[in-house]
């Protein structure tokens, strides 16, 4: 069993469930060998640990044994194990003497918590007749082990491996079949020659492909790929395990793992970095130390730092910076710095998990920090809003800019038709990096606020802002632009005319608070929740608005002050579902959690019926039965997918409910 605790992006902090404990991923699955092994791994926090079950099956000694004591005394583990079937063997020797059968016998009777079917890894590049034939004995094995382990009644978790090499058809194709036969986890294979040979963008490909193709209710497994520069990466992708053979195997060669690369013990002369192995030694210390003592040193940095980068990823998913952790990382290497340009070409899929808030404010690192879901999510809605005749463009000021800017605006220059403006038919806008186009009433929610960039601008987001405004601008009938954006981001527009009058703006509570629930919920959700008389009542402190109600006092809604988003209250909800149709802003549940949800319990995916597919994590959203009566509203903690496919787990965390 599997469920989301926390998301960013596509990561997620989640619980895995086997007969051997709890695994929280993202996670780290050292690779032990049932033969030579003289690390401790759970020293250094290994949760869950992989080994080779063919291994075991193929030296008569570690079979009998591995029969008589189970895998976790053979190997000295007893949490969670995970057994290989043998498949890496059959890459290099092209045999192996185990049948699909077998092996899942084999892994079941020495008791794996999770084995894997036979599958047939096929390397990139390979002719695509060859990688379809392998293709259909890997679906063919993976359809028998299934029906063979269910079959049998065992216990076994059961892996199936995502292959059809580089050719993303195939992939595509095989995560579909795999998904349908309901495994429970799925492991992406055959990724191992493209990151030896540097080709991290073809294994964003070859993920994205997969993962968006397997159920999200299921852990993905990122097979080989051992080594902590990529892991950010990878769990930005939505895989949450990784195996490592690599912190013994790079040791073995006097190598040393970082997020920065690998470092050849003859090439340093300082020791990379501050664990507990490079805290205590010198350099000249392990160059002079016997060859087992020193492989096995190394190989315990490398654990240091492989397992220090998982926390670490765990804690920017907490946090909600996992896209600052990536972009950070990504920068280590020419060929991840692609490899992450490329996860920008998938940014519709990425925002649809990215939650709506976040705990972190988004960090512009670079022109690639603009292909992140939080951008893309803002310009289509820009793009959908309704305009109003004219539009005036505005330089960035200090946050909050509509707080900060001059009461009277001049050294403008028209684009358009040149007429009288009327400030009642026109959309102030501040131009800024990331977000490129801010209007004034929304100037405090997240992100738009809750951001940071660098002063000087770089090229590739001068262009991104030309691009936009390129298609916004002639939206309108006249534009008036200040001459400082003429000069920061070299506007050139044929039909520039200067103007001298003075433009004025005026701060309108009741427009700021239409325009917020319009962005948060929907056009016509301001109209809805603000019609009639209203109160609004602001921070003593700070003098943000905090709540706002009705003409009898009654609370519409709460103005949350970390990203200035709406909570609804009763009254808030009522109004909403009123003029929203159905399906918009609901999650459907049955009857078997409509008396729990109108006593204002959580809900859980296994009771959800329906929802609306725009629905991301953190929105707040209306709870109704199948007759759409509204039972309460709430937070989402999943998204529309994620509430669909999960069985278990809270998918929304109940504020109110609306009791009979």
């Amino acid at each position: 069993m599997f469920q989301i605790k926390v998301k960013d992006g596509r990561g997620r902090i989640g619980k895995l469930e086997t007969p051997h404990g709890v695994v929280t991923t993202p996670n780290l699955m050292p690779v032990i060998h049932p033969r030579k092994q003289s690390i401790d791994v759970k020293d250094f926090g290994a949760e869950i640990v992989i080994t080779n079950a063919y291994l075991i099956y193929n030296n008569q000694e570690l079979k009998e044994k591995a029969e008589n004591i189970g895998v976790h005394e053979l190997i000295n583990f007893h949490g969670p194990v995970m057994t290989d079937s043998g498949s890496f063997q059959l890459s290099v020797y092209g045999d192996v003497d185990i049948t699909n059968e077998e092996v899942i016998d084999f892994q079941e009777k020495i008791k794996s918590d999770i084995g894997t079917s036979l599958d047939i890894p096929t390397a990139p590049y390979i002719d695509e007749e060859i990688a379809e034939r392998d293709l259909k004995i890997t679906l063919k094995r993976a359809k028998e082990a299934k029906e063979y382990r269910d079959k049998k009644g065992y216990d076994l978790l059961l892996n199936s491996v995502v292959q059809g090499s580089t050719y993303m058809n195939l992939r595509e194709y095989c995560a579909s079949e795999l998904a349908y036969l309901d495994f429970d986890l799925y492991p992406i294979g055959a990724v191992v020659p493209l990151m030896e040979m540097y080709h991290y963008d073809k294994i964003v490909d070859i993920v994205m492909n997969s993962v968006r193709n397997l159920p999200d209710s299921k852990p993905r497994h990122l097979m080989g790929a051992g080594h902590p520069m990529l892991f950010a990466l990878a769990v930005a992708m939505g895989c949450d395990l990784f195996d490592s053979a690599a912190y013994i195997l790079y040791a073995e060669d006097d190598r040393f793992l970082t997020t920065r690369g690998t470092y050849k013990l003859k090439d340093l002369n300082e020791m990379p970095c501050s664990c507990e192995i490079c805290s205590k030694y010198t350099i000249d210390e392990i160059k002079s130390m016997e060859k087992e003592e020193r492989t096995k040193l190394i190989a315990q940095h490398n654990l240091y730092v492989s397992f220090a980068e998982i926390r670490l990823i765990r804690q920017a998913i907490y946090e909600g910076s996992l896209m600052e952790l990536v972009e950070e990382r990504c920068r280590v290497h020419p060929q991840l710095l692609n490899a992450y340009r490329r996860l920008g070409e998938y940014v519709d899929d990425l925002e649809i998990y990215d939650p709506r808030t976040k705990k972190s404010a988004f960090f512009y690192t670079g022109s690639e920090s603009l292909k992140r879901a939080e951008v893309k999510r803002h310009l289509n809605k820009i793009r959908e809003m309704p305009k109003k005749r004219d539009l005036v463009l505005l330089p960035s000021y200090r946050k909050p800019y509509s707080k900060n800017i001059p009461k009277k605006l001049e050294n403008f220059y028209v684009y358009g038709d040149e007429t009288d403006i009327d400030l009642n038919s026109t959309d102030f806008m501040v131009v800024d990096i990331p977000f490129t186009l801010i209007p004034l009433d929304l100037d405090e929610i997240y992100p738009l606020s809750q951001n940071i960039a660098p002063k000087s601008k770089d090229l590739g987001a001068i262009d991104e802002v030309q691009n936009f405004l390129s298609e916004i601008i002639p939206k309108y009938n006249q534009v008036l632009i200040n001459e400082k954006l003429i000069d920061d981001y070299n506007i050139e527009l044929y039909k520039i005319h200067p103007q001298s009058d003075l433009i004025k703006y005026k701060y309108n509570d009741i427009d700021k608070i239409i325009a917020i629930a319009n962005y948060q919920f929907g056009e016509g959700a301001g109209q809805a929740l603000f019609n009639g008389k209203i109160k609004i009542e602001k921070s003593k402190n700070t003098g943000k608005i905090r709540h706002i109600y009705d003409g009898e006092n009654n609370i519409i809604v709460n103005m949350r002050a970390s990203d200035s988003f709406f909570i609804l209250s009763k009254e808030g909800a009522k109004r909403l579902h009123k003029v929203f149709e159905y399906p918009k802003l609901r999650v459907v549940v049955n009857s078997d959690s409509e008396p729990f949800t109108r006593e204002g319990k959580s809900v859980f995916s296994k009771f959800i019926l329906e929802s609306d597919e725009n629905i991301r994590a953190t929105d707040e959203i209306l709870i109704v039965n199948e007759k759409d009566d509204l039972l309460g509203f709430g937070k989402t903690l999943l998204n529309h997918n994620e509430m669909m496919d999960f069985k278990v787990g809270q998918a929304i965390k109940t504020r109110k409910g609306f009791k009979e």
